[in-house]
């Protein structure tokens, strides 16, 4: 199922040439050709003959793809078909690439339209493999994708799962997001390649008895923006998250905490070899102190009296600005209910941070839970700005806009 911090859009006059081989997995591209077009990129397509046994290309045609070939020699395709996405396309995607796809893209061959075409490309190239777990684990077909991977094919290595043919194991062809995703960053400027990026995201949750928790809404989807943002532009990126579950990228380290006390440890570790740290995380301030015996808490032991006492919790953002070296740049955010400007200054000069996101919290279409968020920024050199509604990947590429100028 598509994750929501993956649905970037901003990639108009962008192009991706699709190619589409002979897998029980080809339907499956009509979906990912929805994905690239909704991003904004045009889409072309061409899919080998075994393909359209499975899917027609009348079907991508009637979703937007624009062209759509699969016959070398026929007449449409006389003007150079061939080499087209080496003159128009950003990116050459494969999905899904079978084991003889491999084999002809490894070995260079060019006998029929899609092999031409890869082997003219000399842009990225993006493959996803989809077969039987006993062709994926041949050793031809290892030598063969070592080969890609060492010539700098972006490759989305298959999922583990139940085939079509009734088998189990590696074979199925990746999720939606890890093929998407890749195709986005190839598309991407990597201006922020060589930054090591922590981001924090999510609740806190502060455990009073074994059943109950002190907590707040944040689903941490603002955080998991901003991380794919900066890895699709080529950060190195580091999460540390709260109790929620957000799919990222093999190469995003993932550090998963629960507790205030946790994700203070984790985030004070991971800060000092970090350049930027974007702190989303809604951190609880205090904590309850936890019922004695570590049992569950009975009612009828209070005598009607509230049992809870609390404690404050660390300041992560504050401990972070006064540990800040020269070179690192530290954003907060800053959810607020009233006097956004104000607050979000003030905490600006108090945590000793280069840039205060605020946004409004208590609605439905914005702040915590929101699919959508509205916020003001500031930066400690003066600059500010004022954003109206938008998706929440949208507001993550203008907040990292704002970090980064040009």
């Amino acid at each position: 199922m598509t994750q929501a911090h993956c649905e970037f859009t901003g990639y108009q006059g962008r192009r991706v040439h699709l190619g589409v081989t002979g897998s029980i997995a080809a339907f499956k591209a009509l979906s990912l050709l929805r994905r690239i077009l909704a991003s904004g990129a045009g889409v072309g397509v061409t899919l080998t003959q075994a393909a359209t046994r499975f899917v027609t290309p009348l079907s991508f045609e009637a979703l937007g793809a624009d062209p759509v070939r699969s016959d070398m020699f026929a007449p449409e395709a006389a003007q150079f078909a061939h080499l087209a996405p080496a003159q128009a396309a950003d990116v050459l995607a494969v999905a899904p690439a079978t084991a003889n796809t491999l084999a002809r893209l490894a070995h260079g061959l060019a006998d029929d339209l899609l092999s031409c075409q890869a082997l003219a490309f000399e842009g990225p190239l993006v493959v996803a493999p989809a077969m039987n777990p006993r062709l994926w684990r041949a050793a031809a077909t290892q030598a063969n994708w070592n080969t890609l991977l060492s010539r700098g094919v972006i490759g989305v290595a298959p999922d583990c799962g139940e085939m079509a043919c009734g088998e189990s194991g590696q074979g199925r062809l990746a999720g939606e997001d890890p093929i998407v995703t890749a195709i986005l960053k190839a598309l991407t400027p990597q201006d922020m390649a060589g930054k090591q990026v922590l981001v924090s995201l999510g609740p806190t949750r502060e455990y009073f008895d074994a059943a109950r928790f002190w907590s707040n809404p944040s689903t941490g989807l603002m955080g998991a923006c901003l991380a794919m943002a900066a890895w699709l532009r080529g950060a190195s990126v580091t999460v540390v998250a709260g109790p929620v579950q957000w799919w990222f990228p093999e190469a995003v380290r993932v550090v998963s905490v629960t507790s205030a006390a946790q994700m203070y440890d984790a985030c004070l570790d991971v800060w000092p070899r970090s350049d930027i740290g974007v702190m989303t995380a809604a951190v609880a301030d205090f904590s309850p102190l936890p019922h004695p015996g570590g049992g569950k808490f009975k009612k009828e032991a209070a005598n009607g009296q509230s049992p809870l006492v609390f404690s404050p919790t660390r300041d992560i953002l504050l401990a972070m600005g006064q540990a800040k070296r020269p070179g690192q740049t530290l954003v907060g955010f800053s959810a607020e209910t009233d006097d956004l400007a104000a607050n979000a200054k003030g905490k600006l000069a108090r945590k000793r941070c280069d840039v205060m996101v605020a946004n409004p919290i208590g609605r439905r279409d914005a702040g915590f839970a929101a699919a959508r968020n509205e916020a003001m920024i500031f930066s400690a050199d003066g600059r500010q700005e004022t954003w109206g509604s938008m998706a929440k990947t949208e507001m993550a590429w203008k907040i990292w806009d704002f970090t980064i100028p040009s």
